[in-house]
Parts: structure tokens; C-alpha cells; sequence
């Protein structure tokens, strides 16, 4: 019994120390970066840019909800059918109100679900389904119920959007992907019926396609393209994306990602980084929407940045194919910052006035195009590159991972692993060690050794 008593405090120690501590750190920074609470009031906003509506041109409906829509899922595929030209792309929400992408980024939607039907009079001929939480009912149930609405229209799911697609119920009986860690965490399980495939960048069924993990939509999204517009029209976005796996298009087979070992640095990043970097993101008109994806795709999404919009507009800043952006901070209010990115290839000339501003406000922290002499790369690469340098090696190829990004042309330089990630741990445990330990002398064995004594004396 004394044995077993030692046992389970030590074990306890070890549960309520690393265990409790772990638990807080990664459960606070999911939810910072899921749902991502604005510190600041929102602006009074009088203009909302809404690109204009050419009815002889098919109509792509991207969805955003309640209370947030993964950032890439909902971005990247936006641009990728705005860059053709071809289509009348529109973000839609349940309601007009503010709308918020993970890692904190807000935006206004250009139009209403309802407002949308009305302006179409049918369903829009291709409606894109991000990745979005159901984690509330009331506040999901209107965009669950606006895809059943348009099930015989053309529908796209990006990453784990093919989940919310599934809920609607028509992945029944139907071949599916979605992203490669719902597999593993059993998320999948709640839709027997569909035929999920894990080892593929995207499947074609019928009037539905799926994608897998993120970077997987921008082939889901090509192959959509190239069977609409023409394979000419998605090499053409392919080329001017320099996206490097255009060979997934025509064969989207994959060997299949698992959740093991390189999971670890994830979990322990957003467990045990306490000390977490701040990094402003400027925002301006005409940025690359794509580009200003990376920042929160990247730092935010890897549980060691905290990321803030910052810029001097109180109304909406449009971006280059016209999402009007809602800024979180001005230059005069901005938090304390590390680093401070002006994303997109052409930041240096259609940011220079903002760059300005901060400059002379007297911010010591000198904005970053880190996009700079990547005109001819992939938007993520220099990112990832980056995020070698400013945490670890563990960290960046992890990264590229969680966005199924299957790069062979990364330079990933830095240190080995994040010495806070693990260090922090290797000192609980230490800690934990050292209270059970103490318990133990102070009361376990001191008590054997008392009844040792008194038993001696009679």
C-alpha cells in the first residue's frame, strides 16, 4: 500500500504540474487563434467596396460564419478564382456583420446569404466551403442550411471544410477527403457514410469536389478551373501563383500524412511557449490577398506569434481583388511589437506611404517585406524559411506539413528545435519530481518511519 501511495503522488504531481500547465497553454492558444477576440472598438464603417456584379459571368459564392472561418481555406481560393477574371467572386456570410478569419483577421463580407440569392435569383454556379467551427448551433445552423438550399449547384470544400460539407449530408454515399488530421482524430467517424479518402489532394465526385489539407484546395481549385475555363487557365494561375505542384492537378495521389512524432513540436508550441512573439502585419490598399494569408498561416498558426493588423484607415482597407479588410489596431494604439511584416511582392511601392506613417511616428521596429525578392517563389516559401530563423527547424517543417505543402525546395535553416517548446516541459517535470518528492520524505515515509520508532520502543 505504501508503494502504491508513492506511486499515485508522484504520478499526480506529475499530472497536475505538466499536465495542468500543458493543458492551459495549448487550450489558450487554440482559442486565441481560432477565435481570435478583437481588443479594440470597431469602427464605424461607412464604405464597403463590392466588386461589380457582370451577369454574364458565373458566380462563385466563397462562405464565411460564425464565429470564424479558417483564414487560408477562405482566402486563397477566393484569389485563385478572382485572378481569372472569369468569375463574379463574392465573400457571403449568414449576416452583413463583421466577419473574423482565424489568427485575427477581419473583413466585411460583400454580401448577405439572402442578399446574394436575391441579386442572383438561382444559386450561385460554385460555392466554396472553408474550414468553420460548429461549435455553435444557433450561430452556424443559417450557412449549414444556405448549402442544403443550393445542394445541385457546384460545390468546393477546402481542408477540413469537407466536415461542414459532410454535416450538410450530401458527402452521403459519395467519395471525400478532408484534411489529413481529422483522420486520425477520429473526426470522420461522426460521417460513415461518405467514402473518405486520405490518401489523395482532392476527389471529384459527381457535382462535389473535396480538397485535403489547405495547400491541397489550391489543386482542388485548379482542377475546378481547368474543367470550367480550360487547363490553359490554370496553368496560367498556377504560373503566376508560382505554385510548385501543378503535377498534383493531373494526378492528385498522395502517400498519406499521419498525426505521430512531428506532431510534438505543435503541441508543445502552443502548450509551453509562454513567451510568445508579437508581430504587427501592415494592411494596405492593393495588397496581395494570397500574400497577407501567409502571415497568419504561418507565425499565427504555429503557436509562436501573435499576430495584430495594424495600418492608419478607419474605414475598410480593400485588397487587390476588392475584401475589405477591418483593421484591429492604428499605428498610434499598436501593441508592443517584435517584428512588424508588410507582406506581398509589391510591398515595397504600393505600401511606401504607409511605411511612411509608421516610420515617422516613431516605432522602433522597422517593417519587414518578407516578401522581397520572391517574385518568382511561392508565397509560403519565404514565410517558412523565416519561421527556421525565428524559432527552430522542428517548427518550419511542421509547418509546411500542416499546410500539406510537399515543397522540395525549402531552405530551412535555424535552430534545431525551440529550446523554450521543450525546455519548459524538461523544468515541470524537474518540479514535479522535486514536490512528490518532498511529499513523500516530509509524509509518506515519515509516517514508516514513526510506526518504525514507537514499535522499537515497546
Amino acid at each position: 500500500m505504501k508503494l502504491l501511495l508513492r506511486v499515485v503522488v508522484y504520478v499526480m504531481t506529475f499530472v497536475v504540474l505538466f499536465g495542468g500547465f500543458g493543458a492551459f497553454g495549448y487550450i489558450h492558444s487554440n482559442h486565441a487563434y481560432w477565435i481570435p477576440t478583437r481588443q479594440t472598438p470597431m469602427p464605424a464603417l461607412q464604405d464597403v467596396s463590392v466588386p461589380e456584379h457582370n451577369p454574364k459571368k458565373p458566380t462563385v459564392a466563397v462562405l464565411l460564419s460564425n464565429p470564424t472561418t479558417e483564414v487560408f481555406d477562405f482566402m486563397v481560393p477566393y484569389e485563385m478564382f478572382a485572378m481569372t477574371e472569369s468569375y463574379n467572386v463574392y465573400a457571403v456570410a449568414p449576416d452583413k456583420n463583421m466577419k473574423t478569419l482565424s489568427g485575427g483577421l477581419d473583413l466585411m463580407p460583400h454580401y448577405s446569404l439572402d442578399e446574394l440569392d436575391r441579386l442572383l435569383g438561382k444559386s450561385p454556379d460554385l460555392i466554396v466551403i472553408p474550414a468553420m467551427p460548429m461549435v455553435d448551433e444557433a450561430k452556424y445552423k443559417p450557412v449549414r442550411d444556405w448549402i442544403q438550399k443550393h445542394s445541385d449547384t457546384k460545390l468546393l470544400s477546402i481542408c477540413a471544410g469537407g466536415l461542414n460539407l459532410a454535416d450538410t449530408g450530401l458527402l452521403k454515399g459519395k467519395e471525400a477527403t478532408t484534411d489529413w488530421k481529422s483522420f486520425d482524430y477520429h473526426e470522420i467517424d461522426k460521417y460513415p457514410e461518405t467514402k473518405w479518402r486520405r490518401d489523395v489532394r482532392y476527389v471529384a465526385d459527381g457535382n462535389i469536389v473535396a480538397s485535403a489539407a489547405l495547400t491541397s484546395g489550391i489543386d482542388a481549385v485548379l482542377y475546378v478551373i481547368s474543367q470550367q475555363l480550360g487547363e490553359p487557365m490554370a496553368e496560367k494561375i498556377a504560373k503566376e501563383m508560382n505554385y510548385p505542384s501543378y503535377h498534383f492537378v493531373k494526378n492528385p495521389k498522395v502517400d498519406p500524412y499521419y498525426v505521430d512524432r512531428t506532431e510534438l513540436i505543435f503541441m508543445f508550441n502552443q502548450a509551453f511557449q509562454w513567451n510568445k512573439k508579437s508581430a504587427g502585419v501592415l494592411l494596405y490598399n492593393g495588397m496581395d490577398d494570397g500574400a497577407l494569408t501567409t502571415i497568419f498561416d504561418t507565425y499565427a498558426a504555429s503557436g509562436t506569434t501573435k499576430v495584430y493588423t495594424i495600418s492608419e484607415a478607419k474605414q475598410p482597407i480593400v485588397t487587390k481583388y476588392h475584401l475589405n479588410l477591418v483593421t484591429r489596431y492604428q499605428m498610434s494604439n499598436a501593441p508592443k511589437l517584435d517584428r512588424m511584416f508588410v507582406p506581398g511582392v509589391e510591398a515595397e511601392s504600393f505600401a511606401a506611404a504607409d511605411v511612411k506613417q509608421w516610420n515617422e511616428k516613431g516605432n522602433n521596429v522597422l517593417p519587414e517585406f518578407i516578401h522581397s525578392g520572391s517574385a518568382d517563389r511561392f508565397i509560403f516559401d519565404a514565410p517558412l524559411e523565416d519561421l527556421a530563423k525565428q524559432e527552430d527547424v522542428l517548427t518550419a517543417i511542421y509547418g509546411a506539413k500542416r499546410l500539406e505543402y510537399r515543397a522540395t525546395n525549402l531552405n530551412i535553416e535555424g535552430k534545431p528545435f525551440s529550446y523554450e517548446a521543450f525546455g519548459i516541459p524538461v523544468l515541470l517535470s524537474l518540479a514535479a519530481l522535486l514536490i512528490a518528492s518532498y511529499i513523500d520524505r516530509r509524509f509518506i515515509r515519515k509516517v514508516k518511519s514513526g510506526r518504525h520508532q514507537s514499535l522499537a520502543r515497546s
